[in-house]
């Protein structure tokens, strides 16, 4: 038996390797660096923690996403190896103290942000690390013209240069061709060797469903799985309101959205993993790092941004290997919506630029100058003040980060919980008694649901405006019901910081940007249009449309997506299937829904069907828009 095989065996406890891990853990352990595309559900983290534990040295792991980082650790954790996290969470002490157990406490793996490690302090106490591997998650976030850019990861580079004779894995679980060869220039891979697996799921069923009614379609589709699913929705307030729509069909489900607070995005979390709650409904926030094989449905109500965030999500269905389904739902008007949040939320030049003069004014920055130091920065104040939506300036602002123009740190967040303890009837009580809290209470009472049930994200600054009052003594009444056990508050100052990184010359700083933001633009736009292409296309094999493009291509249709179901059924006679429609409508009044919900044949199938029936004097349509038997 093999040490590595040894090692699966003992932390792990598999008998083998998925495919192609064995292979990667291979080339790692000779020292050579490799570019590893394995999609979602491949096993990518066993590719670069096994031969970790084989060779010499720290494990350094890049990934993108604080949640993600915390949880490997935990499970790496459970397994008795010893691992360590660098987040904001810690203190510049406690920073040191965490390079010292990496050095002399026999920890194996440093988990930290790309934004992390672009502090001069961590890089200095990374020298002085003996590196046995570097891993980068989520690399195609290096790459320009991969689907989730982020500036940090061009930093990376630097990374390789501390530690020239550490292997390096990047790994990915969606990148075209393009992309992978983007990632190893950018980080100076001299020919890595390259694994990739193919994305043909034979498992898993696309179908893309036209429907005027998506809640609707939703339901019924809901009704008939009834097993471990996920939702993907557009927005929080989507997540709730089809959450609550589906229970109020009897169906047991949860919703998952960014702006929870960590309690209650765990125990959302808990219950669908227990499957107290088999359905999921979520924003993308919620998908990272899922350990769940059995989930058999990924519906999407929304358009994703592009192809390699579609194949992300929906390749969490059927990791078990069973039968799955990636369900995409929409119509006209989705289209529509999908292309005005873009075009709303995709700030142009002209608008990096206001926002950039407006930073400059809320500073008081002079042209020539440029501030020497960190400068205090809330977000919604700042919009505030100049009437500006928060997301387009969002975005603004990450376009001014990635060239370098500022920096920002990612403290914005955080955000500030409560949750009552107390009953509604004591509170009720308590608002007669205390007029000075009762507006406060009411005003959250009204803009915040399940505050008596889980800790509950609530902005101080929004109140604030909308009870005309500072912020100051919005926080100073919620500190004190919480002193006196009214309710639980645990504050958090979203303030970020922000540093100007160039002297103030506007019209060279902003013409220096304005290609790189408008190709950006254009390839955002590309990808999209892509998706939607995929979306509107009816007579092409689904999953063929996937894997050509990623690079490969597939003569052999898939015989299982919604466009290749549609060519078998358009065989079957209207004979077959009108015995059943005639079956169901001897016992009553059916809705073309109704049926298409309740028998095995495509939507189009059974409208022809009913068509011909009536074309014959079979049966008729009724005032109220459902079929019955005609009387002869």
């Amino acid at each position: 038996m093999t040490q590595s095989l040894e090692t699966l065996k003992k932390y792990w406890k598999h008998d083998s390797f998925r495919p192609l891990q064995e292979e990667i853990i291979q080339s790692a352990l000779s020292g050579k660096s490799s570019l590893v595309l394995l999609p979602t559900g491949g096993g990518k983290s066993i590719c670069y923690q096994l031969p970790s534990l084989i060779l010499e040295g720290t494990c350094i792991v890049i990934s993108p996403l604080i949640a993600l980082i915390e949880d490997q650790v935990s499970q790496l954790e459970k397994k008795g190896i010893k691992a360590l996290a660098l987040t904001s969470k810690l203190s510049k002490d406690e920073t040191i103290t965490a390079f010292d157990n990496l050095k002399y406490g026999s920890y194996k793996f440093l988990y930290l942000s790309p934004e992390k490690f672009d502090q001069p302090l961590i890089q200095d106490k990374i020298r002085e690390l003996s590196i046995a591997l570097i891993a980068i998650d989520e690399a195609h976030c290096i790459s320009e013209w991969g689907h989730d850019f982020r500036p940090s990861y061009l930093k990376l580079k630097k990374l390789l240069e501390i530690h020239p004779y550490a292997p390096c894995m990047a790994l990915t679980a969606t990148a075209t061709s393009n992309v992978l060869k983007d990632i190893s220039e950018q980080l100076g891979l001299e020919q890595p060797a390259v694994f990739k697996k193919s994305f043909n799921r034979k498992n898993l069923s696309y179908s893309v469903i036209r429907t005027e009614n998506i809640p609707q379609k939703l339901g019924q589709i809901v009704n008939k799985l009834k097993e471990p699913s996920i939702i993907y929705t557009n927005s929080r307030k989507e997540t709730k309101d089809i959450a609550a729509s589906l229970s109020a069909q009897g169906i047991a489900c949860s919703f998952y959205h960014g702006g929870m607070s960590v309690d209650a995005k765990s125990d959302s979390y808990s219950k669908w993993m227990s499957e107290e709650t088999p359905i999921m409904v979520a924003t993308n926030a919620f998908g990272m790092g899922i350990d769940k094989s059995n989930v058999r449905a990924v519906i999407h109500t929304q358009i994703p941004s592009s192809l390699e965030n579609y194949m992300q999500e929906a390749g969490r269905a059927g990791r078990d290997e069973k039968e799955a389904y990636a369900l995409l739902l929409f119509n006209n008007s989705t289209i529509y919506t999908t292309k005005e949040r873009f075009e709303k939320n995709t700030p142009d030049f002209e608008y990096v630029s206001f926002v950039y003069n407006k930073l400059n004014q809320y500073y008081k920055i002079a042209l020539g100058e440029q501030p020497d130091h960190s400068e205090r920065f809330q977000l919604q104040e700042f919009c505030f003040a100049y009437g500006l939506k928060i997301l387009p300036t969002y975005n603004a602002l990450k376009v001014l980060e990635r060239e370098d123009v500022i920096y920002l740190d990612d403290n914005f967040q955080k955000r500030s919980t409560v949750k009552f303890e107390i009953s509604n009837k004591a509170l009720l009580h308590y608002l007669k008694e205390n007029r000075d809290d009762a507006e406060l209470i009411q005003l959250i009472l009204r803009t915040y649901g399940g505050i008596f049930d889980h800790e509950t994200v609530i902005d101080e600054f929004k109140l604030s405006q909308k009870l005309k009052v500072s912020k100051e003594r919005i926080i100073e009444q919620l500190e004190d019901l919480s002193t006196r056990n009214y309710m639980l508050y645990d504050y958090h100052n979203n303030a970020s910081r922000i540093q100007f990184l160039k002297i103030r010359e506007d019209r060279y700083t902003m013409s220096s940007i304005s290609k790189n933001l408008s190709s950006q633009n254009e390839h955002k736009k590309n990808k999209l249009n892509e998706v939607i292409r995929f979306v509107q296309e009816e007579t092409k094999c689904r999953r063929n449309m996937l894997l050509k493009y990623f690079g490969e291509n597939s003569k052999t249709e898939c015989g299982i997506c919604d466009v290749c179901r549609k060519k078998e059924q358009s065989k079957i006679p209207t004979s077959e299937i009108a015995p059943q429609i005639l079956k169901l409508l001897g016992h009553k009044q059916w809705s073309s829904q109704e049926l298409v919900a309740s028998l095995n044949f495509s939507d189009e199938a059974i409208i022809k069907t009913l068509q011909t029936l009536l074309d014959n004097n079979k049966i008729e349509l009724t005032l109220q828009n459902t079929y019955k038997i005609k009387n002869s």
